[in-house]
């Protein structure tokens, strides 16, 4: 299995921290009946993409982007040392998975330039912090963190109300370390980096498009989370705040991507992760390269 892509001017290294069971597939799913989830288990099951009780199986990962100026990692994953009650399989955990894989990948803790957030759920921003002595603490301590203002002000809006433990740990630490930037829609680093606005699963929710004057990739984030989602992009999951503006916005882009060269980078979707969007019917699928 490939962990490694080059394409234009960029390398793309895979920094896995889990890949399981997560949650069974009508439950993530609401939209889901039981008929459709039958039409497509065959395949399911031998993408590794669904388990022999029908749990959908994701991948929690990172992606790590040189490009000619810059290091930059996307999504920080789960962490440890955070108390998680909800998910027993990411609660206070101490393995070395993440770390040892980002060195693996050729990068330590001190090389990344930036650290880039698609949005500020739980599993993705878990290793912006550590803990160090007692507190919490930026993990890559010469990275920039990228925040799109729009998602930071609605997660900093519910804390004010009531803790969002991984906005608390991992978010507001980076803050006051003074490490964090607060970027609009508009926002590029250097030739190569790009927002792309991508509402629906938080509201402030974004991809990134990276090449030079093209989009050589995209970082999907959280636009979806299954590869049954390219077939029905109607398929929205039971964590989005608006399920509605979730399914126009990943159909809007599957069809932008759809039969280009873009490399899709997902966030989820089982090894190998990555693919190329083609059309199938009335849906799309991330083919593998």
């Amino acid at each position: 299995m490939s962990l490694t892509y080059s394409l234009g001017d960029l390398t793309i290294h895979r920094v896995i921290e889990q890949e399981t069971s997560f949650v069974p597939a009508l439950e993530m799913l609401p939209g889901l009946t039981g008929e459709v989830l039958a039409e497509n288990r065959a395949w399911m099951r031998e993408a590794k993409a669904l388990d022999q009780q029908d749990v959908l199986l994701l991948c929690f990962q990172s992606y790590v982007v040189k490009t000619p100026h810059h290091t930059i990692l996307i999504d920080s994953c789960i962490g440890n040392d955070k108390p998680r009650p909800q998910r027993p399989k990411w609660n206070m955990k101490t393995d070395d998975t993440y770390l040892r894989a980002l060195n693996a990948a050729g990068f330590s803790v001190d090389d990344i330039d930036f650290v880039m957030c698609t949005h500020l759920h739980v599993d993705h921003v878990g290793w912006n912090t550590r803990l160090e002595n007692g507190r919490w603490v930026p993990t890559f301590p010469k990275a920039h963190y990228i925040f799109a203002k729009q998602e930071f002000d609605h997660w900093s809006a519910q804390n004010a109300k009531a803790e969002i433990p991984p906005f608390a740990d991992s978010v507001l630490p980076v803050v006051e370390a003074g490490r964090h930037e607060l970027v609009g829609n508009d926002h590029a680093i250097g030739d190569h980096v790009r927002i792309l606005p991508t509402p629906g699963h938080t509201p402030g929710h974004v991809a990134f498009t990276m090449g030079r004057g093209k989009d050589d990739a995209v970082f999907s984030g959280d636009l979806m989370h299954s590869p049954l989602q390219t077939h029905y992009p109607e398929l929205s999951i039971k964590f989005d705040v608006d399920p509605d503006a979730a399914a126009k916005t990943r159909r809007s882009f599957l069809e932008r991507y759809c039969d280009s060269d873009t490399l899709c980078c997902t966030a989820h979707f089982p090894s190998p992760s990555v693919g190329k969007i083609r059309r199938k019917g009335n849906g799309f699928v991330c083919v593998a390269v």
